[in-house]
């Protein structure tokens, strides 16, 4: 299991991934999920991964040697795409190789899985945010659904549809992705530390933060306390139901 989170808002994008991977109880690892292309004044590509981890290595992999869409005569990498919108179909046409190689043995054992979220910008064009499929269709961030999840998602949506909006600053989307990654830290034992975070502005062409966050950064701990204590104070400040009969 894993959890994933993008947040695109008016001055860029903030895109975390948590690190671990288990398939039993006394199988857990660590595996990166949340991968950055970085070529400064070129492009920041980034692609977050959830599903199965062999589906999702092979991706990137397939996106590593190059993959040739429909309309290009020579394969295309991350780093040769003229635009974020081909890169979204350039995983989305590496997910279905994968899919052609290796579908049909996968789905007789459990099903193909995987999803990503792509994110970044090329000089020159507009910052994108997608959600790329399973059968390598994707979606895009908008305005008005201004974040997208992969992987473990229901514990950390209500914190984002209650306060993430397009005008969020930057340093409120990272702040908001974090609290949303420790409330589906706390009720899902499969998805755990440390995390994985990129905070890129738009118009940089480089990422403002790319770091590991472990469970000794003294920001992320004093974060889960406070907002653990806040909601305390919050549900203990609302007055009883009307209703309450109670003595």
């Amino acid at each position: 299991m894993t959890y994933c989170v993008g947040l695109k808002v008016r001055d860029g994008i903030v895109l975390i991934a948590d690190t671990r991977t288990n398939a039993g109880l006394d199988n857990i690892a660590v595996f990166r999920k949340l991968h950055i292309l970085n070529h400064p004044n070129q492009r920041v590509i980034a692609l977050a991964t959830a599903g199965n981890l062999a589906v999702s290595q092979a991706v990137i992999s397939y996106l590593a040697e190059g993959v040739t869409l429909d309309g290009h005569d020579e394969p295309l990498t991350l780093e040769t795409t003229p635009s974020m919108f081909v890169t979204a179909q350039l995983v989305g046409k590496a997910i279905r190789e994968v899919y052609r190689q290796d579908g049909e043995a996968l789905e007789q054992s459990g099903g193909f899985d995987v999803q990503m979220l792509l994110a970044g910008q090329i000089a020159g064009r507009s910052v994108r945010l997608y959600q790329v499929y399973s059968a390598g269709n994707f979606i895009e961030a908008t305005t008005d659904t201004p974040y997208l999840q992969i992987g473990e998602h229901k514990y950390g949506k209500p914190i984002l549809d209650r306060a993430v909006q397009y005008e969020t600053s930057l340093e409120d989307a990272l702040k908001l992705s974090l609290i949303s990654m420790d409330s589906t830290m706390r009720s899902n034992l499969g998805v755990g530390m440390p995390i994985d975070t990129l905070v890129y502005r738009d118009g940089a062409l480089e990422p403002e933060i790319e770091l590991r966050i472990t469970d000794e950064d003294p920001y992320f701990t004093s974060l889960r306390n406070s907002w653990s204590d806040a909601l305390r104070e919050a549900h203990l400040a609302i007055p009883a139901p009307p209703y309450w009969y109670g003595k």
